[in-house]
């Protein structure tokens, strides 16, 4: 049986794609952080929404982010999730790999919702940076 973040995970990529990003902020728990590249965080919703308005931006507003293998480790109301995530856009020129090693922190909230508390799509090339 799939995992159920494998299913929230695709919704995001949806709403990244279709630049719904009132939806997409559902998914974030109030104070997540973003790692929008290595060097810069964005914290709390109001900065990742504004953050991604920007990716998108940057991106010609062409961006599907797509999964691929993915691992997910689970303790209690926390979540690990490491994910080969794959962009594609117009843009195919970037300073950054559009084929990445992502790291997620997911935690359930009150109603036992899965949230994203961290989302780092750089994974541990954060390190090398």
């Amino acid at each position: 049986m799939e995992h159920e973040l494998k299913e929230l995970i695709k919704k995001c990529d949806i709403a990244i794609k279709q630049e719904d990003f009132d939806t997409l902020m559902n998914y974030y728990t109030d104070d997540a952080i973003l790692v929008v590249k290595p060097g810069m965080i964005a914290r709390g919703k109001e900065e990742i929404k504004k953050a991604f308005i920007s990716i998108a931006k940057y991106f010609n507003n062409s961006l599907v982010p797509t999964q691929g293998e993915m691992i997910i480790l689970e303790a209690g109301d926390t979540a690990l999730v490491l994910s080969q995530t794959l962009l594609d856009a117009e843009k195919k020129e970037s300073d950054f790999s559009m084929e990445r090693r992502a790291t997620y922190v997911f935690k359930k909230n009150s109603h036992g919702e899965w949230l994203c508390a961290i989302d780092n799509s750089y994974g541990t090339d954060l390190i090398n940076k």
